[in-house]
């Protein structure tokens, strides 16, 4: 029976909650760039597809400039750090603790995000995670983001696992189920309580749809156990 070491585990929307925040400042952001409305509304609809994916390669591939793809992405850190300040961003109820009940286990566990590492630290200081985690990852610490298989392969090495045969990825987005898979991850599993609807999941290739994160503990176990 496979042996999970390491739990690769999506922020905004599977561990953590923000009530729409992440497309309220991609809205914010891409608002600041005066496009016209048909261009406006052509990006907003590439960001709703690209959930879960490194920002500021988001707004490169939206944008196309460097210089004002960084300057959207400063727009959109900037919104969401206000509302992280504001208070409008908490932990998803359960997810504290499974991953207590994780590392109980000894399964190490890593936060990762398409978040600038600014952001994701601001954020697990909000929560008070700090001590609750064993690392955190966004994509300029792995190289690439999702829907490639840096991030979840990155926690695997840094935190010492065997094989990918020992890991567990989860997220609620199709990038976040490709990437997982893309790595060979013994589970991959789609979560709810997010972006993505059940049939986004299923579409995706999800091999497991959880309707929160904490419904995965059974699926570690059994592959623990």
């Amino acid at each position: 029976m496979t042996h999970i070491t390491v739990a690769c585990l999506d922020m905004a929307g599977t561990t953590v909650a923000d009530d729409g925040v992440v497309l309220e400042a991609f809205a914010a952001a891409i608002a600041t760039q005066d496009l016209p409305v048909a261009a406006y509304h052509q990006a907003m609809t590439d960001v709703r597809s690209s959930m879960g994916q490194s920002k500021i390669e988001v707004f490169r591939r939206i944008l196309g400039d460097e210089q004002t793809a960084q300057g959207a992405n400063k727009a959109f850190e900037d919104h969401y750090a206000e509302a992280v300040r504001a208070g409008q961003v908490c932990a998803m109820p359960g997810a504290a603790d499974t991953i207590a009940r994780l590392r109980a286990a000894g399964v190490r566990v890593c936060l990762a995000t398409g978040f600038s590492p600014a952001t994701r630290d601001a954020i697990i200081d909000k929560l008070g995670w700090g001590g609750l985690i064993d690392l955190a990852l966004s994509p300029a610490d792995a190289g690439r983001g999702r829907p490639w298989p840096d991030l979840p392969l990155t926690a695997l090495l840094r935190l010492r696992g065997g094989a990918v045969s020992e890991l567990a990825v989860a997220g609620d987005t199709a990038s976040d189920i490709e990437s997982g898979r893309r790595a060979g991850a013994a589970i991959v599993a789609g979560v709810l309580t997010g972006a993505s609807t059940r049939a986004d999941l299923e579409q995706a290739g999800a091999p497991l749809i959880l309707d929160s994160i904490a419904d995965i503990l059974p699926h570690i176990d059994s592959a623990t156990g």
